[in-house]
């Protein structure tokens, strides 16, 4: 779960053009008479309405409807009313007051967003995920994965990480099937992603082609995606069905969409049972 505030502001126009020229902020979402600033992790909202008051809001971000809901039957006695959907700012929300009086908003985006999960939120929340929607994901986001991904540390920074993009169905449908049921999740996604390392650049193939695509797995969550690792296709039929030359390590085809299920977090072991120190 994420979030932000918003501030009562008498000329939005203003405030974005001061937070995006002097203090080098973002502007991560226009609604009109509202704004939303970004600088890192800190998400920073104005609102301008003229003919009624505007005493801001504490606004906290949920990822389903249903958790919106959750939410308000815990609040249930503090809430304005029921939870609704806003088609004008496409959300679905409700308001509530906290002991002192400050208005709170319980919120979930009918849209999608730029990236605004922290570090903490990313890291426990990304889940295997093996029912997609159809549709498409934009060229735009794939580059903006990319672009995250080519960050991944690599042995002596040799960066030998090939990631092939599979659009063609007919080469999904076969590596979908390559594995039987494992493998099957790969069929559900609109595209798909193989990583794979070249030996002739890295000497560590396994290990630079894993930290890649786990990487590539991160990037992903954080612009809304869903992917799922799939092991076991490094196989020379495989990367001879990609053009990938049979000497490369392929370590996952991981299939690649907006997802469409929210698999619970399954509870962890406590990090007593499994860290050891040797002092």
């Amino acid at each position: 779960m994420s979030g932000l505030i918003f501030l009562p502001t008498s000329d939005l126009r203003a405030a974005i053009a001061f937070y995006q020229s002097k203090l080098g902020m973002d502007l991560w979402l226009d609604q009109g008479d509202c704004a939303v600033m970004q600088h890192g992790n800190l998400l920073l909202g104005f609102c301008e309405r003229s003919g009624e008051p505007f005493e801001g809001i504490i606004t906290l971000f949920y990822e389903t409807w249903e958790e919106v809901d959750a939410t308000y039957l815990t609040l249930e006695d503090l809430a304005e009313g029921p939870p609704e959907e806003n088609e004008a700012y496409r959300i679905y929300h409700f308001f509530a007051r906290d002991p002192e009086g400050r208005r709170l908003e319980f919120q979930a985006f009918l849209h999608e967003l730029r990236p605004y999960l922290s570090g903490r939120d990313l890291l426990e929340t990304r889940r295997s995920i093996r029912k997609f929607k159809g549709e498409a994901v934009p060229e735009e986001l794939l580059w903006q994965i990319i672009e995250l991904s080519r960050w991944a540390p690599s042995s002596r920074n040799s960066q030998g990480v090939t990631y092939t993009m599979i659009r063609e169905r007919d080469t999904i449908d076969y590596i979908a099937s390559v594995r039987g049921s494992s493998s099957a999740p790969i069929a559900a996604a609109p595209m798909a992603v193989a990583v794979s390392a070249d030996p002739e650049i890295t000497g560590r193939l396994g290990e630079d082609a894993c930290i890649a695509a786990y990487h590539l797995t991160l990037a992903a969550r954080l612009h809304g995606l869903g992917t799922c690792w799939i092991a076991g296709l490094d196989r020379d039929e495989v990367k001879q069905r990609l053009g990938l030359p049979v000497e490369h390590y392929l370590a996952t085809v991981t299939p690649l969409g907006y997802p469409a299920e929210r698999p619970t977090i399954k509870p962890r072991k406590p990090a007593e049972s499994f860290v050891r120190f040797l002092d």
